[in-house]
């Protein structure tokens, strides 16, 4: 009984412990989830932000605005391209390394973007707009570089296998039209063959005539078939 009472409570443990690590789980995927929205209405609410003020505001904020937002844009195009192709391109998996490095000179230009949106200093925000427009075109060429050919890619794939495909669908329409025609095996039952005429004749003149003997004997005379029987005396 003892040993029966200690395998319940190890069960028991076992479960609570188990309903626990399922607990966690379902807590940190709905966390995550949570964030990610949070992560995406945030993103909505900046993008929109930013495309107000890249056509309200003039002068040096209105394009501080836009570069922000091209950046964003560009950048958030490119993620989303590596990411859905790496899962079936091993390949691009190291061309995502290569974006996360570019990502951080990305992440850190944004940042600065924002910080002087709210600089009052407008004159020198002018003098370095120059230097900041440039570094915004050469990530964006950067990005955009990397999606392209991550496209490129997945289309050269696609024509290729479409190719192969058409030529196994042309070689198999081919070998369904090649068919030979046999010759079909005459079935019609066997039959005795229809005696000739003159046999047919011959044989049925045989059961009419009476059977002759090969060889008449001496002073015996055959009566033909043409004569009549001659009539008995009459003795009286």
């Amino acid at each position: 009984m003892e040993a029966v009472g200690a395998i319940v409570a190890l069960l028991v443990v076992l479960f609570l412990v188990l309903g626990v690590y399922v607990t966690v789980k379902a807590v940190r995927a709905a966390k995550r989830g949570v964030d990610r929205t949070i992560s995406e209405a945030r993103r909505t609410v900046e993008d929109t932000t930013l495309r107000a003020r890249s056509f309200a505001q003039a002068g040096s904020s209105g394009e501080l605005a836009q570069l922000r937002l091209s950046l964003r844009t560009s950048m958030r195009a490119t993620q989303d391209v590596l990411q859905a192709g790496a899962a079936d391109d091993a390949s691009l998996k190291e061309t995502l390394q290569l974006f996360d490095r570019l990502s951080v000179h990305g992440h850190e230009l944004d940042d600065e973007l924002r910080r002087l949106e709210r600089d009052p200093d407008k004159a020198a925000l002018a003098e370095r707009l120059p230097g900041l427009r440039e570094r915004t075109e050469q990530i964006k060429k950067a990005a955009d570089s990397l999606r392209w050919s991550a496209r490129d890619r997945a289309r050269r794939f696609a024509d290729d296998d479409l190719d192969s495909l058409s030529t196994q669908i042309d070689m198999e329409a081919g070998a369904l039209r090649h068919w030979t025609t046999e010759p079909t095996p005459d079935r019609t039952p066997a039959a005795w063959p229809e005696p000739a005429p003159e046999e047919s004749e011959a044989a049925r003149r045989a059961g009419q005539e009476p059977t002759r003997p090969a060889i008449t004997p001496p002073g015996v005379r055959v009566p033909y078939p043409w004569e009549k029987k001659a009539k008995p005396e009459s003795t009286t």
